[in-house]
């Protein structure tokens, strides 16, 4: 599973990690990318710009990282991509179309992965696919994700959200379309089965009590959503 494949199916990605023996362990559990997320403007970094630089060096063999940010210019996104040396990014704040133009022609190398974040009440679905529709010729893919009104976060919000935008998305993106937003051991087949997407994420939803990955929670999330993937692979060859 590569997902520098233009096209993809079955990608599994966990993000938030603290140090390379958790990341380890998400490769051994399955886990194809680990994102990490940096420079948030509301949540705050699990680790420091220099640990990320640690655990990619040590890790990039078994596992493809990712850098999650908010930055919305692209020669600060291309510059922060290159200190890291990092080839994906997933860009989770605002950017306009004009700045993923240019990151395109200025670091046509990374793989840009744009966020869709849903409303709590699903009344940007509109909002949505139209930025689906106008950002796809900048973009090699996108991650669903759900918003909390409470903190003003997008993503890593332990929330769900309305899977039938999602899945609408699914079908009318001309890119692949990566599930996010509390998805857990629990809810990760259904959400697949309902939803089709090429990806799955997970963040807290496969963590402990003390917001460190759990190696049963993510083993048995790889496995749900593996099953899942199989299970709708045998229906659409």
């Amino acid at each position: 599973m590569l997902i520098k494949n233009k096209q993809f199916q079955g990608l599994i990605q966990v993000a938030g990690v603290h140090d390379v023996q958790e990341t380890r362990m998400l490769a051994d559990c399955g886990v194809h990318c680990v994102g990490l997320p940096l420079r948030l403007p509301v949540n705050k970094e699990d680790i420091t710009e220099d640990e990320a630089r640690n655990i990619i060096s040590r890790t990039r063999s078994a596992i493809l990282p990712v850098c999650i940010t908010y930055l919305g210019k692209a020669n600060e996104i291309a510059r922060f991509c290159s200190e890291l040396e990092v080839s994906h990014v997933q860009l989770h704040g605002h950017i306009s179309v004009e700045e993923l133009r240019k990151l395109s022609r200025i670091a046509p190398e990374l793989y840009v992965i744009k966020s869709l974040v849903v409303s709590s009440d699903g009344s940007n679905k509109e909002e949505l696919l139209r930025s689906a529709q106008e950002t796809a010729p900048y973009v090699d893919a996108f991650i669903t994700d759900t918003h909390n009104p409470e903190t003003g976060a997008d993503g890593a919000t332990g929330m769900t959200h309305d899977w039938s935008i999602s899945k609408l998305l699914v079908q009318l993106s001309p890119r692949p379309v990566i599930l996010a937003g509390g998805l857990t051991a629990d809810n990760v087949a259904e959400a697949i089965r309902t939803v089709t997407p090429a990806g799955v994420d997970a963040h807290t939803g496969v963590e402990d009590a003390s917001g460190k990955k759990d190696v049963a929670k993510v083993c048995a999330f790889v496995q749900q959503a593996q099953d899942a993937f199989a299970e709708i692979a045998k229906k659409h060859p």
